[in-house]
């Protein structure tokens, strides 16, 4: 389940591309509360705890503005595709009871038999929850699965309290053996068919 973090956001006074720089020159992340009908609240956030909190996915966060607290989750991270930075977050305001739909990852768990690999078809699916209980994860298993074995969107260990979203027939893992087993494996059949003729042939 998500994880409860608490971060202390200063209310955003300067604006524009300029303050933006300054802001995360800074170590603080500008970012924006929304939902529930109310007025967009601009903030600025500390940016190694909001860095290291939204690696969580689907984590609850707890915005402290001036002592007021705001439950919210990331529902937008805009990364700095050099320096690998957080330029810019939207956070969803989110309430107690309130169920959100939401992209979880597929987590994996057991080996497939000996010989195969599993392919992941969908690294995440859409799962409804509990706002404040989103999943980060969800688990298929794959233990002694052989080659043509699959897992369905269906047959993922979900949490207590969420529903499948993603349609339930989809394939999210499929076990096969490498191509190039299956050439050498055919190949070494070949190549005894072909002893066992010449060895028929000269007993004639």
């Amino acid at each position: 389940m998500s994880n409860d973090l608490t971060l202390a956001a200063e209310k955003r006074t300067e604006f524009g591309k300029g303050a933006a720089r300054r802001a995360r020159a800074a170590h603080k992340i500008p970012a924006v509360l929304y939902g529930h009908g109310s007025d967009p609240l601009h903030v600025l956030l500390p940016g190694h705890d909001t860095m290291m909190a939204v690696k969580h996915s689907n984590a609850l966060l707890t915005i402290d503005v001036d002592g007021e607290k705001h439950s919210a989750i990331a529902k937008d991270v805009q990364v700095d595709a050099v320096k690998q930075s957080i330029d810019h977050i939207d956070l969803l305001l989110v309430r107690k009871g309130e169920k959100l739909t939401v992209d979880v990852a597929i987590h994996l768990e057991g080996e497939s038999a000996p010989g195969t690999i599993h392919t992941l078809e969908h690294s995440s699916v859409q799962v409804l929850a509990e706002a404040t209980h989103l999943p980060e994860s969800v688990t298929a298993n794959i233990e002694g699965l052989e080659e043509g074995g699959r897992v369905l969107a269906s047959e993922l260990v979900l949490p207590k309290g969420t529903e499948l979203v993603t349609d339930a027939d989809a394939v999210v893992v499929l076990i096969s053996v490498p191509r190039s087993a299956v050439a050498a494996e055919e190949e070494e059949t070949a190549e005894e068919a072909t002893e066992e003729a010449a060895a028929e042939e000269s007993a004639e």
